[in-house]
């Protein structure tokens, strides 16, 4: 071995800009904006804050780094267009007598200031990237009754009012594309990807090392022997709620964090912080998810 000489071939380093169109759609998964909420960083150690101005200007910064993600991060990629996925808990609500007495304004109060940083990123959006698609479901912070429901539980939902809402607005507009569901969950296809959009309150459990992997991997389990049974089979289930961000695409699971971040609850049971942040990735029609980063 050591009178053999080593001569390696001398590659070509790749050219500034490959050869073909590489085709993609970016998404983004902006979850648990719980708008109208208060968080008080004396309550929770310092960790955190959170109030109507901060919420402001995290949706803002959410949307503008999710931009320079796709556009700056990721050069030589002729995108389709953007999906964004919505899955709830865009309001504090008050299904617990503790937020009605903290948050900052009224749910009326709350949609309205709500829905002019929304529209502005949207506008963004569209003039940077021209077709966005916006996948829409509801969560259980924004129901109007105390315990969750089945019957009409999308409809009697504050968040469900906000799309609809978002929806009226964006109706002549071509390059937007709103879908609000009508169900708990909501099939999106993207290339040959197959997703279902749902919020996550429905998973409960987990503890030990696994934590809530347990009931989500089964969770996911589940709604694809569900749907499956329709003719309905999905790929990839997005979801919220846990204020948390894992991206496990060959388990069949992406959750997006949250935009509120740490707080009260969260402090006293203990769990782990995480900054506040939404799940991006990139999906090809040759790989399906590429490239996953969270937008913080």
């Amino acid at each position: 071995l050591a009178t053999v000489k080593v001569r390696p071939p001398k590659w070509a380093k790749p050219g500034v800009k490959s050869k073909g169109v590489k085709h993609a759609t970016a998404c983004l998964l902006v979850s648990d904006v719980h708008y109208q909420e208060v968080v008080d960083p004396r309550q929770i150690g310092g960790i955190g804050a959170y109030n109507s101005e901060i919420a402001a200007s995290r949706v803002r910064s959410v949307f503008t780094d999710w931009i320079k993600l796709a556009r700056d991060y990721l050069a030589g990629v002729t995108y389709d267009g953007l999906q964004l996925f919505l899955p709830g808990d865009m309001h504090s609500g008050e299904i617990h007598a503790e937020l009605r007495e903290t948050n900052a304004v009224s749910i009326a109060d709350s949609i309205t200031s709500l829905l002019e940083p929304l529209e502005a990123a949207i506008n963004m959006l569209a003039d940077a990237f021209g077709t966005v698609k916006i996948a829409c479901v509801v969560g259980n912070h924004s129901r109007r009754t105390r315990k969750p429901i089945s019957k009409r539980r999308v409809v009697d939902n504050y968040d469900y009012l906000t799309y609809r809402l978002l929806e009226r607005d964006y109706k002549s507009t071509k390059n937007v594309q709103l879908y609000v569901s009508s169900a708990p969950d909501m099939n999106v296809d993207i290339h040959n990807t197959r997703y279902v959009l749902t919020h996550g309150d429905q998973f409960r459990g987990g503890s030990g090392i696994s934590g809530e992997l347990a009931p989500l991997l089964l969770g996911v389990h589940r709604k694809m022997r569900r749907d499956a049974a329709v003719g309905k089979p999905f790929d990839i289930m997005v979801m919220g709620h846990f204020h948390r961000t894992l991206c496990l695409p060959q388990s069949g699971l992406i959750v997006g964090g949250s935009i509120m971040g740490y707080d009260e609850f969260a402090f006293q049971q203990n769990f782990k912080p995480e900054p506040p942040q939404s799940a991006f990735w990139v999906n090809t029609p040759e790989h399906g998810v590429t490239f996953a980063a969270p937008v913080f």
